[in-house]
């Protein structure tokens, strides 16, 4: 996942977010093990996010944002292979136009950072399909951990993260039909490291499901690893 921001001025940035897909499906019809596969762009996400309050003091900083956008059909939503048309969860894009809003809010200290998010994005229908609408709620916590003693410049940093993330879904429906099979809640805890420098920062986390709430046989999850790097031009 590609993430480009732009701050236009001190209190409005705009960002698009685009996924890149490779993904496989293992599945047993008719007694038969079969993959089925696609990979390539997927739908490009754009957002603006404004600075409403901030209150900036010494040694630390408070900000609440919201922000507004909407996911466009830019990926392929349209694959097939050997066995037909692809299934929706295997295509690089979903075909649909998908609002989204929510508010962040930050405060940050020398010694750590508190972030809350809260989020909804409207899902819309597409070749017969439409996805489950999500909302989440998400926090983490960000803890220096070198240096210990701060001194004099603008030194490299080390922090410790851990987050926490709840997910629900609505039921997906196909052809006008709800799938009984889709949709839950979902809570995530997920401990991570965070190496800051003056211009870059590299993030590595683990997702960790404590409860997966699912409405019938929905897929639950194992674990998501996740790698980042973030650079200020």
């Amino acid at each position: 996942m590609t993430v480009l921001g732009y701050g236009l001025n001190g209190a409005l940035a705009v960002f698009g977010v685009l996924p890149y897909h490779d993904t496989d499906l293992k599945i047993t019809a008719g007694g038969q093990r079969r993959t089925r596969s696609a990979s390539g762009f997927g739908d490009l996400t754009l957002f603006g996010r404004f600075t409403w309050l901030h209150d900036n003091g010494h040694g630390h900083n408070f900000r609440v944002a919201p922000f507004l956008g909407v996911k466009a059909p830019t990926g392929e939503d349209d694959r097939e292979d050997a066995f037909g048309r692809l299934p929706p969860s295997v295509q690089p894009g979903s075909g649909s136009w998908d609002p989204l809003a929510g508010i962040v809010t930050t405060w940050q200290t020398l010694d750590y950072q508190v972030d809350g998010q809260i989020s909804y994005q409207m899902k819309t229908k597409a070749n017969g399909f439409e996805a489950g609408d999500v909302a989440r709620l998400d926090a983490s916590l960000q803890y220096r951990l070198i240096p210990w003693d701060l001194g004099s410049g603008v030194p490299r940093f080390l922090y410790g993260v851990i987050e926490a993330g709840l997910v629900h879904q609505q039921k997906n429906r196909r052809d006008d039909v709800t799938d009984p099979d889709s949709g839950g809640a979902r809570l995530f805890l997920t401990p991570g490291l965070q190496y800051v420098s003056k211009r870059w920062i590299v993030e590595a986390a683990v997702q960790i499901p404590l409860i997966q709430n699912l409405n019938g046989a929905a897929l639950e999850n194992d674990y998501v690893g996740r790698l980042s790097l973030r650079v200020n031009f």
